[in-house]
């Protein structure tokens, strides 16, 4: 970390400089929490902020009943006054993210202790009756005493039926969902990543002070996902100064070597010399710019960060070097006790350069340098908010905010090395296959502008919330292959005379044991997407004991391809929830709650680029000759030498933009989840509660691509192409009416029953088929003990048992590891999927998740985390069917006759998901030591934490596809690929003053 740059950026960011560098100021929504309660009637409420002196007072309605809305997420102290005298004493209590804290007083003004905990001096509600959500609320400070990385997926992954994503693309799963379905927020800001919809912009852990996991029943503020939402708030400054300064130290040494894969002794995948070392040192400040009025939190973070990878082979070492630091703030105007201006903004621009090296794995040498590559990430981030109590009953949030996200790859040898890689049981030639470690030029800028109100009004019973956001996201790509002609170079094993997939019918000729194929793959452009939404929800408090939520979304998505044109349009989508919580006892220690809602899911911004952006994706075939030898700066490297080419296929993207309306469906639907909670939660003792939970979610439709090569006018003449529809509707797009070969109207197609041409081996045309319909359920149950932190001690413990079944498990491919999102093979054409249903990627029946603290004496603290699930199916593809000689996915395997070029001569066995067994469980278990001491006005606080302790690396995804070409079987079918993580330690030293 440059010594000038750290001096520079925390002036800058101290001072609010870097703010008035950025945009013009506008406003975004914040995140908050709210206290409710029943007391005398006429009683003056009044809670005050014990760190910024914010002042809000609220009179008690003829029923008794109080709320104190738009609460900035803190501790306070509450008052009750009658007759402009205060009753009792005040109390302390504790208001978190998203929730509502309920505090009940008698005559004397004295809290019903019966529904709270008291932790310190805080008393906080473990049993929140006025909420139907499903969350988990955890603290900044109390993942400080558990062994948690340091991460916000880290912290999701602490909710029951939350789960890792198993393939390449990472993510983490919600309730069977695939990783592409969540929806992430800082300060109110949406920071997901609307390109592909798998990752989110994060900042450093230190920079959050709560985070709020919604695993289910969410309220209709939230939208545009089928799985999850994870909110967070970051830190804010109050009345006295503070700041310190924090060190986390992940090294190298610490990190257990991670396990190589052999297959017949020899090793296909290499990792054990993968280290990766880290750095990283925060300095922050936190105040008053004006006593009770203006306050600052300010976070600058250096980091270091020096990942080092070999390749598969072991034939390269890649050394990486990053040292971008971060820069956030936060800054909250209390204008007045009603009125708020809160500002958020923080900078993640990270870029890594990594110069690559030959390697000899067997001796550890280090070689010549042959290349260099340089990726960044990340972009600056802002939100602001304008809070007003405008009376005691209405309150307003007005909101507006920017996500901006890059990502870029390149290497000097982009203009002259062609990427190449090589498939287990390939020879190997002995030195580095290519000149280039990088497989593609990529520079993607994705931008965000978000807007949005929101209001909430007490009316006696009824507390009317609604509100209106609008999001504006755009992409702008350039990507595409390096090397003369843009090719990559890809080697394969087969058999002679197999038939490869997605090859346009290509026959591997005789005597060839491996294959070549050669891609070719650009596409550039910049499109938007303008996603729309507007809410109207009633919570009715019916009885003392009954509240009902009733909620109504709409929501709009609106697609756009390169030059601005709507070609995916989806309106009116009305998503309907409903819940209930009754306290059951009317004390508020215990609750029967349940809801039932529709979720939205939208269109990723990767289809408009991919369907409306000039895809160029050419597959080129040809029998493998052997490697040639080159040289390259003083290295030697191979390429494959072409033998006979035998299959050519540019389907899905020959370089042009054809007509959209041939290519969308005119009257596609959305896609949207159902879903159906029960609950139980109870309070035992003063730190003792416990919950069950039932839920059941179903996913209705998909948007997927479809190859439409038939209709039903004209037969196989109708051939229409690629299509992104509705699989088993009817589809209309622009097509041939007369069957004259000339695209010239409107057709439907039922896919349901037709849409796939079907010929005989002499290619006679015999008929249609059609797709079957997508379908994915959840059904789940959860069982919750939960003892709060007391000083001395915590715990909690969550088993999930659950289903997650169909035929499609969402927006990605988890078993083929596709995360090409909306672009998934399940539809590309009918015999795909057919048979297909069973235990989708996701379904991991049994999970077991613990997470304890207990305090060893004043000083020294111990914590532990155990996340075990039992293993995911495993499926045996094949890429053949009995009914049709496409070859592609499926879920059947030539057994005899396979080299027939007769397709009906071949012999096929049905192969169903999840047939070939399931991987292994998988346990984790993380611990820690701290210690805490104050000395004078200083707090020194050091943990050391252990991740994956007993260094478990069980495989988490393999290789399932068992029949590569039709005759052809995998060797390293069921061989792992993924495995866990393996253990590292991390040191966070800390003083703050």
């Amino acid at each position: 970390m440059n010594g000038k740059t750290l001096k520079k950026a925390a002036l800058c960011i101290a001072l609010g400089t870097c703010i008035a560098s950025m945009a013009p100021m506008v406003m975004a929504q914040a995140v908050n929490g709210s206290v409710v309660g029943r007391t005398t009637a006429g009683d003056q409420i009044t809670v005050t902020n014990t760190a910024t002196g914010l002042t809000r007072t609220v009179t008690a309605g003829e029923n008794g009943e109080y709320r104190l809305a738009q609460l900035p997420v803190g501790n306070y102290s509450l008052q009750v006054v009658r007759g402009g005298r205060p009753v009792g004493e005040p109390v302390q209590i504790s208001v978190n993210l998203g929730s509502a804290t309920t505090i009940n007083l008698n005559n004397e003004g004295a809290i019903d202790m019966a529904a709270v905990q008291v932790v310190g001096s805080r008393i906080i509600t473990p049993v929140d009756v006025r909420s139907t959500e499903s969350a988990l609320n955890i603290s900044a400070e109390e993942l400080s005493r558990l062994p948690v990385d340091r991460d916000v997926a880290s912290v999701a992954l602490l909710a029951p039926g939350v789960g890792k994503g198993n393939a390449g693309f990472g993510g983490i799963s919600f309730g069977g969902s695939s990783v592409a379905e969540n929806a992430f927020y800082v300060n109110g800001l949406n920071v997901t990543d609307f390109y592909n919809r798998v990752g989110f912009s994060e900042a450093p852990f230190s920079f959050y002070d709560q985070f709020e996991v919604k695993t289910g029943g969410y309220s209709v503020e939230f939208g545009r996902t089928t799985g999850g939402v994870v909110n967070a708030v970051a830190k804010s400054g109050g009345n006295e100064f503070h700041y310190g300064a924090e060190l986390v130290w992940t090294p190298e040494q610490w990190q257990a070597s991670a396990r190589d894969s052999y297959f017949d002794g020899e090793r296909y995948l290499t990792r054990s010399r993968d280290k990766s070392d880290s750095t990283k040192l925060n300095v922050w400040a936190s105040g008053p710019i004006i006593q009770d009025r203006l306050f600052f939190f300010a976070m600058y973070e250096g980091r270091k960060q020096e990942p080092v990878n070999t390749d598969d082979a072991g034939a390269t070492l890649t050394e990486g070097d990053g040292n971008d630091g971060f820069w956030g703030t936060t800054i909250d105007w209390q204008i007045t006790d009603r009125n708020r201006l809160s500002l958020m903004a923080f900078s993640n621009q990270n870029r890594v350069d990594s110069e690559v090296y030959d390697y000899d794995f067997d001796g550890n040498g280090k070689g010549e340098k042959i290349n260099e590559i340089y990726e960044e990430t990340g972009g600056r981030n802002w939100a602001a908010t304008w809070s007003s109590s405008l009376t005691d009953d209405l309150s307003m949030k007005l909101m507006y905010g920017r996500n901006e996200r890059q990502s870029k790859q390149g290497s000097p040898l982009d203009a002259s090395c062609n990427y190449v890689t090589r498939a287990g049981g390939v020879p190997n030639p002995g030195v580095p296959v290519g000149c280039t470690t990088n497989s593609s030029v990529y520079d993607r800028g994705d931008t965000r502008k978000q807007m949005r109100a929101d209001f909430e009004w007490q009316l006696g019973d009824h507390l009317l919330r609604f509100g209106y956001d609008r999001e504006e996201n755009v992409s702008e790509l350039d990507q595409y292959y390096p090397g003369p002609g843009g090719l990559q170079y890809n080697v394969y094993t087969t058999t002679p005379g197999a038939t490869i997939p997605n090859s346009g019918g290509g026959v591997v000729p005789p005597g060839y044991t491996a294959y070549v194929r050669t891609r070719q793959y650009s596409v550039s452009g910049n499109f938007e997407t303008i996603n729309t939404a507007f809410y109207l929800e009633d919570n009715w408090q019916v009885t003392d004991r009954l509240m009902l939520n009733l909620g109504i979304r709409n929501e709009a998505f609106d697609n756009k391809d390169a030059e601005g044109r709507s070609y995916i349009k989806m309106d009116n989508m009305w998503a309907p929830r409903f819940g209930f919580s009754f306290d059951v006892k009317g004390d508020g220690t215990t609750k029967l709650f349940g809801n039932v809602g529709r979720y939205f899911l939208p269109v990723a911004n990767v289809i408009n680029i991919k369907q409306a952006g000039a895809l160029l994706d050419a597959r080129t075939y040809y029998g493998f000759d052997g490697w040639e030898i080159r040289d390259q700066g003083g290295s030697q490297y191979a390429v494959p030498i072409l033998g006979p080419q035998f299959g050519f296929y540019d389907g899905q993207g020959n370089g042009t933009v054809g007509d959209l309306r041939a290519e969308v469906d005119r009257d596609m639907d959305q896609v949207y989840q159902d879903e159906l909670i029960m609950g139980f939660q109870q309070q035992i003792s003063e730190t003792w509660s416990w919950a069950l939970r039932g839920v059941y979610r179903r996913l209705n439709n998909a948007i997927d691509d479809m190859e439409i090569s038939a209709t039903g006018a004209c037969g196989g003449d109708g051939y229409i192409g690629w299509v992104m529809a509705n699989p088993g509707k009817e589809v209309t797009v622009w097509g041939d009416t007369n069957c004259d070969g000339d695209a010239d109207g409107w057709v439907t197609v039922d896919t349901k029953r037709e849409g796939w041409a079907m010929y005989d081996a002499d290619g006679n045309y015999l008929g249609q088929r059609g797709w079957v319909e997508p379908k994915r359920t959840y059904k789940a149950l959860e069982l919750q003990f939960d003892r709060a932190w007391d000083g001395k001690w915590a715990f909690n413990a969550s088993y999930t048992m659950s289903w997650s079944q169909g035929n499609a498990e969402g927006p990605v491919n988890t078993d083929t590891n596709f995360g090409d999102t909306g672009r998934t093979e399940n539809f590309d054409d009918p015999w795909v999927n057919f048979g297909g249903y069973g235990p989708l990627a996701n379904d991991h029946r049994h999970q077991i998740k613990l997470r304890g603290v207990y305090a060893l004496n004043d000083y020294w603290q111990v914590g532990a985390t155990l996340d075990a699930r039992s293993g995911g199916p495993i499926t045996a593809f094949g890429v053949g069917n009995p009914y049709d000689a496409t070859p592609y996915h499926s879920y059947y395997i030539c057994v005899a006759n396979c080299d027939s070029e007769v397709s009906q001569d071949r012999v096929y066995q049905y192969s169903p998901r999840g047939g070939a067994g399931r991987m292994p469980w998988t346990f984790d278990v993380g611990a820690n030591v701290a210690y805490e001491r104050s000395f004078g006005a200083a707090k020194f606080k050091a943990k050391l934490a252990f991740f994956n302790v007993f260094n478990k690396q069980q495989p988490i995804w393999v290789y399932q596809e068992l029949e590569p070409g039709i005759g052809d079987r995998d060797p390293f079918f069921g061989k792992e690929r993924f495995l866990q993580s393996p253990r590292y330690g991390q040191l966070t030293v800390s003083l703050s003053y």
